[in-house]
């Protein structure tokens, strides 16, 4: 009845645009669990969209952020600095790939750490264009969701959009696109479209999020370094969904071998407090003058001391190692499934970044009905999955990397039930 009366008032009181993939109202947290208003446990395999990797109120992050609040909350960075700041920035320089100097700013949310890398990346060579990849999720602002490649809900109705922006399909297996095709259509884009005197950036998520948990094959990201050289265009990695030990490691480029010029990052950074950020060459992130980057939030000291206390917990949890066993377990499970649950065509991800797949039985038309009743069931029995993918067909794995093995055991039991009824 309380969530009953909380969903028609949040009816009445919210623009319908945001929308909500459940009817929960949180009451508590507390590590992998969520409970509601009704005093209802759940089991959260969302981690609020990869945000707290290290579990609801970790209590290394709630002890960091208490602190931080008995001396100030806000200064503006730009106007007061703080030491925190700067220290986080020097991790940050030390931990993203690359062998070269770096340097680091912080925004507040993953689309402003994307805005900011491209603005940067103009800045550094002159140039205009951007390519990035169909099926891609870099924002929802104007710029972000030009760089989307998702048209429902993100771009519909909200054109025109910002131009210059250009794309290419990105390699996988289950749509049948090859790395040498992706490669191949940049080509054709450079001979046809854009010269690549004219590009800025290209922009990839090395796992892409949103749009289905594909891991890019490391002969895409090694050729797009190559080009990226040749061609003086700055190479940014999305690392928004992918970082801070989600794929088993700090950052999943780190899997490739490759660095990217610019990585942006968030979600996972603050632990559940906002904040983003922008690290790179040194000598690229300088190229824009002082003032043309920033924020009045942007590295807001509290968020900074909850950053702080996040590196230290995946440092000390061993978390990168924690993320490639779990996610070895549940991919164990799924595989155990595909004699009884004949839709699932893929199990996919590094880390514990798992996607599960499904199709129509017996063919190749994606199965959102499906992903959805899975979803549905497992909630009904208090398991919060989320979907994803162009086509809705998948569901994404993200538990906090902190769940306790106990919980992580009845989570895999519930999904099992609920593929199963749905099947």
């Amino acid at each position: 009845m309380t969530e009953n009366l909380l969903a028609e008032r949040r009816s009445a009181a919210i623009g319908r645009g945001v929308g909500v993939t459940t009817q929960i109202y949180a009451e508590r947290a507390e590590n992998a669990e969520i409970w509601d208003k009704d005093g209802n446990r759940f089991i959260d395999f969302a981690a609020g969209i990869a945000v707290v990797n290290t579990g609801h109120r970790h209590p290394r992050v709630i002890e960091a952020v208490r602190r931080q609040l008995d001396s100030f909350t806000h200064t503006c960075h730009q106007v007061v600095p703080y030491e925190n700041y700067v220290s986080l920035a020097e991790r940050l320089n030390a931990l993203v790939p690359g062998d070269f100097a770096k340097k680091t700013i912080f925004v507040t949310t993953g689309a402003e750490a994307v805005e900011n890398a491209v603005k940067i990346a103009r800045a550094a060579t002159g140039r205009g264009g951007v390519v990035a990849f169909a099926g891609a999720f870099h924002g929802r602002t104007f710029l972000g969701m030009s760089l989307t490649g998702k048209v429902n809900p993100y771009k519909t109705a909200f054109g025109p959009l910002v131009g210059d922006v250009h794309r290419l399909p990105f390699p996988t297996d289950m749509n049948g696109v090859t790395a040498e095709q992706a490669l191949e259509a940049l080509d054709r884009l450079f001979h046809a479209d854009l010269d690549p005197s004219r590009v800025a950036a290209i922009i990839v998520e090395p796992v892409q999020g949103e749009g289905g948990f594909y891991p890019a094959p490391r002969q895409l990201l090694v050729a797009l370094r190559e080009i990226c050289d040749r061609h003086g265009i700055v190479l940014i990695a999305d690392e928004i969904q992918t970082g801070f030990a989600r794929t088993g490691n700090m950052f999943a480029m780190e899997r490739y071998g490759v660095a990217a010029d610019l990585t942006t990052m968030a979600k996972g950074l603050g632990g559940g407090f906002p904040i983003a950020a922008v690290t790179g060459k040194a000598e690229i992130v300088d190229a824009v003058a002082p003032g043309g980057l920033g924020g009045t939030f942007a590295g807001n000291p509290v968020a900074v001391a909850a950053a702080h206390a996040v590196l230290d917990v995946i440092d000390e949890e061993n978390l990168c190692e924690r993320a490639e066993r779990l996610g070895s377990r549940l991919k164990q499970k799924l595989e155990s499934l595909r004699d009884t649950v004949p839709q699932i065509v893929d199990i996919r991800g590094p880390g514990l970044m798992v996607a599960v797949e499904f199709n129509r039985p017996g063919t190749r038309e994606p199965d959102a009905g499906f992903a959805n009743a899975v979803r549905e069931r497992a909630l009904e029995k208090g398991l919060i999955l989320l979907t994803c993918g162009v086509n809705g067909n998948a569901i994404r794995f993200l538990p906090p990397l902190t769940v306790q093995d106990e919980v992580f055991a009845e989570a895999l039991g519930i999904l099992e039930s609920a593929m199963i009824e749905a099947a």
